[in-house]
């Protein structure tokens, strides 16, 4: 199993338990750690533990595991509401997540624990050893049958996934068949009426023992009230326009309306009671939207003909399922709106896998489909989740690799293009965003750059202005780039050269040497770095007046000084400006 960890914030409060002067110790470093995280006391351990699970989010007990089940076995009652709780051993040798691995977060805080105390987490939850998304871990709502839908997706067994539309659902086993030719409603189960299904769907469904739905964030409720309406007026409105035309209210994305109704009470505590954001819109946003329903009673008080249906409709494809109904007080209609693409663009650092990001890793376990340079694939293969599908191409197919990435976002998947350092830096997020559309939901993560990586070998060259330049003139002219150099050197910038030689392009590297010859000193330090961070690492620091060309190729980063950079016992250093050594 692969551990990743991010920086941890606890979403509520952390209760410690502690029996012993050491579990108080480890204790201290995690309520240093997590302002929410405090030590619970008691006239025993056993109170202080009952304390805690009573009064915190979450658990972390420094005793045995034994000790714990035995004290907190009569208390336990759905996992979806109990604390998370954490066992940790008196050498934190070991985080074991105890309960409530998913719902209460214990998978999650055990790996934060671990990585504060140096401790091995301990994960025994069945999806997360085997690298299955838990159907509880993706960030939708789950009903249903879900502990046997979840068994049976790991035991193999056949299960039929039935979806209204293509959402962007992280990889499922081959046991997962996707079946795109049957209606949710439709569905009776067929010629397999007792197998096991998974269904994608907003709509209000009668579940057996072996079907489990996941509620897609596909509905959005346009509210419009007078000033003063009822909360309870507002949210029994909701409720009943909901159940009248068979939609869930796990489905809400969000609820909708006008900018001046922002701060209407009534309106705010109903998206509160329903746990989902209130978003609003200029009135001359929402006048623009094409609705069933105008009113020029409604246009003459906030500026726009309709509210409701319009706050509904607005922000993408979408289709009017309920069209506004009003009570006194109160209007609500509900629109559903069609699924987006997900498109994370990921760099995957220079090369060690210590340094690439957790959140590269996240997204690239969030994806069903990845994309990417052979040999970057290669790299993160391990990371994927069983029936990954994986699109891989060689050099020279950057285009091919970019459109198929935004074609299978536009078809509502969820899209991990991978690119080494940072994606956005020479690399892949320039051209996917030339093809990627509003239908698109696109996420950019930042990655280590080869420069950056280059840079820490070679010391500190990046302290004061530096300028990133590629000596590549296969789609830039050479007199284009000899500019940029001469207009660097000029500007006496450190500069960071990318695509500096390859067997075809040999003539470019001393022609840009020269020019920085030009107008700084033959002492300025140059460093050239190959594969930093990669198998065959190599760092040399020359001048401009020793640098033998011929050591570069393509798997190189060279980096020229400026007139204030100085080779210091062996490290190359360009001052931040602050004060400087004689």
């Amino acid at each position: 199993m692969n551990h990743t960890w991010t920086p941890y914030d606890p979403p509520g409060r952390v209760g410690l338990v502690a029996a012993t002067a050491a579990g108080r110790r480890h204790a201290a470093v995690l309520a240093a750690a997590w302002p929410q995280a405090d030590l619970v006391a008691g006239d025993t351990v056993a109170d202080a533990l009952r304390t805690a699970w009573a009064r915190c989010d979450q658990v972390v007990a420094f005793l045995a595991t034994g000790a714990v089940v035995r004290i907190l076995g009569p208390l336990l009652g759905d996992k979806r509401t109990d604390p998370g709780v954490v066992v940790v051993d008196d050498a934190a040798r070991h985080a074991v997540a105890l309960l409530g691995g998913h719902g209460g977060g214990a998978n999650e805080l055990a790996a934060a624990v671990g990585a504060l105390l140096g401790a091995t987490p301990v994960v025994t939850t069945a999806t997360d050893v085997t690298g299955l998304p838990g159907l509880d871990t993706l960030g939708w709502p789950v009903e249903g049958a879900v502990a046997a839908v979840s068994r049976a997706i790991l035991d193999g067994e056949p299960v039929r996934l039935i979806a209204d539309a293509t959402w962007p659902l992280p990889a499922l086993p081959a046991n997962v068949h996707v079946d795109a030719h049957t209606d949710v409603d439709a569905d009776d189960g067929g010629s397999d009426a007792r197998g096991y299904r998974l269904l994608v769907s907003d709509r209000v469904i009668d579940l057996d023992d072996r079907t489990a739905v996941l509620r897609p964030p596909s509905l959005v409720a346009g509210v419009g009230a007078s000033r003063g309406a009822p909360a309870r007026e507002v949210r029994d409105l909701l409720a009943e326009v909901l159940a009248g035309a068979g939609l869930s209210p796990a489905s809400l994305r969000h609820l909708a309306s006008a900018d001046v109704k922002a701060d209407e009470p009534g309106i705010v505590a109903t998206a509160e009671a329903s746990g989902v954001p209130l978003v609003t819109y200029p009135a001359a946003e929402l006048a623009a939207i094409d609705v069933p329903n105008p009113s020029e009673v409604v246009r003459a008080a906030v500026g726009t003909p309709s509210v409701a249906e319009a706050a509904a409709l607005i922000g993408g494809e979408a289709e009017l399922l309920v069209p506004k109904t009003a009570t006194a007080m109160a209007t609500v209609a509900v629109a559903r709106h069609a699924p987006r693409g997900r498109l994370a663009i990921v760099g995957l650092g220079p090369g060690a896998a210590d340094l690439r990001t957790p959140r590269a890793s996240a997204e690239l376990r969030r994806a069903s489909v990845v994309v990417g340079l052979d040999q970057y694939v290669e790299q993160v293969r391990g990371l994927l989740r069983p029936g990954t599908r994986v699109l891989a191409s060689g050099l020279g197919a950057e285009e091919e690799r970019a459109r198929a990435a935004v074609a299978e976002a536009a078809a509502g998947r969820a899209v991990a293009l991978v690119g080494s350092g940072d994606a956005g830096v020479y690399a892949m997020a320039s051209p996917a965003l030339e093809y990627a559309d509003e239908r698109i939901d696109v996420v950019g993560v930042p990655g280590v750059t080869a420069a950056l990586a280059a840079a820490a070998l070679l010391g500190a060259p990046l302290g004061h202005d530096h300028v990133y330049l590629s000596l590549s003139d296969l789609h830039t002219p050479w007199e284009v780039i000899a500019g940029r150099v001469r207009a660097a050197a000029e500007a006496d910038l450190v500069t960071l050269l990318y695509n500096p030689r390859s067997r075809a392009r040999q003539w470019q590297l001393p022609a840009a040497l020269e020019l920085f010859a030009a107008h700084r000193p033959a002492r300025t330090p140059v460093g050239v770095v190959r594969n930093a961070s990669r198998p065959g690492e190599r760092v040399q620091l020359a001048t401009l007046a020793t640098l033998d060309a011929a050591v570069v190729d393509m798997y190189s980063v060279v980096v020229v000084g400026s007139s204030h950079s100085r080779i210091v016992a062996g490290r190359m250093v360009t001052p931040r400006g602050y004060r400087w050594q004689p």
